[in-house]
C-alpha cells in the first residue's frame, strides 16, 4: 500500500489517506489495502491497533442521500472509499463535550480514473455517517465492528439544527442542491431520523463521550 498524504480535515480526528495507483499503458494497478501498513505505517498512527471485521460495498444512484449512521456495543469506525463514481462523504461529530460537537463537514471523493492516486476517508467510532452522490455511484467501506441491531441509531442529515459553519462553503451548496432536486432520494428511516437537540438527551448519546473516545 502505496501511502502518499495523510490529511487532517476541519474536525481533527477524520483523515483522508491518499494512496497510490501505478500506471502503464493497460491501465493501473492499485493496493489499497494492507494490513500490515495500517498497523504500522509510522504517518497513519490513528490506524494502528484498528482491527476490521467487515467489508461493504453499496450502490446508489444520482441525488441519494444516506445517513447519518452510527453504533455501539461493539462501536463502529468506518474506513471508506469511492470505487466508481462521486460520493460526497458527510461526518457529524456526535461525541458529548468534544470542541465540535454539532459540528458536520464534508469531503468531495470523486473517482478519477486518470489520477494516480485514490483516497480513503477514515471515520472513527464517536462520528455519525453519510453521504450523498451527483451520479450514480459504487463505494466500499471496511468496519472495524460487526453490524450490531438494536445498537445503532441514525441523525438525519437534512436536520435543522446542525452545524456546517466548519463545512467547505462550495460542498455545502452542492448538499443543497441535491436535497432540492426533483429526483432527491432519501430513505424515510434516515429522512426521520433524530435531530441534534433530540441526540443530545437521548440517553444512548452517553455511549459517545469525548473523555473515552478521545480524539
Amino acid at each position: 500500500m502505496k501511502i502518499i498524504d495523510v490529511k487532517t480535515l476541519a474536525i481533527p480526528a477524520i483523515k483522508v489517506i491518499r494512496f497510490g495507483r501505478f500506471g502503464d499503458n493497460r491501465g493501473y494497478f492499485s493496493e489499497p489495502f494492507r494490513k500490515s501498513d495500517l498497523l504500522t505505517n509510522p504517518d497513519i498512527p490513528f490506524m494502528h491497533g484498528v482491527e476490521f471485521v467487515q467489508a461493504n460495498e453499496s450502490l446508489s444512484k444520482k441525488n441519494v442521500m444516506r445517513g447519518l449512521h452510527f453504533q455501539w456495543n461493539p462501536y463502529m469506525g468506518k474506513l471508506v472509499r469511492t470505487i466508481r463514481g462521486r460520493m460526497v462523504d458527510i461526518v457529524l461529530d456526535i461525541r458529548k463535550n468534544s470542541p465540535t460537537f454539532g459540528n458536520i463537514i464534508a469531503y468531495d471523493m470523486s473517482c478519477d480514473l486518470n489520477a494516480d492516486y485514490s483516497d480513503w476517508i477514515w471515520v472513527p467510532p464517536g462520528f455519525a455517517h453519510g453521504n450523498f452522490f451527483t451520479e450514480e455511484s459504487m463505494i466500499e467501506y471496511f468496519c472495524s465492528g460487526e453490524y450490531s441491531p438494536g445498537c445503532e441509531a441514525g441523525i438525519s442529515p437534512i436536520a435543522t439544527d446542525l452545524d456546517w459553519s466548519l463545512c467547505e462553503t462550495d460542498l455545502k451548496k452542492l448538499f443543497d442542491e441535491v436535497t432540492q432536486a426533483p429526483d432527491f432520494t432519501i430513505s424515510e428511516k434516515d429522512q426521520n431520523g433524530l435531530s441534534l437537540a433530540a441526540w443530545q438527551t437521548d440517553e444512548r448519546s452517553d455511549n459517545f463521550l469525548y473523555e473515552t473516545l478521545g480524539n
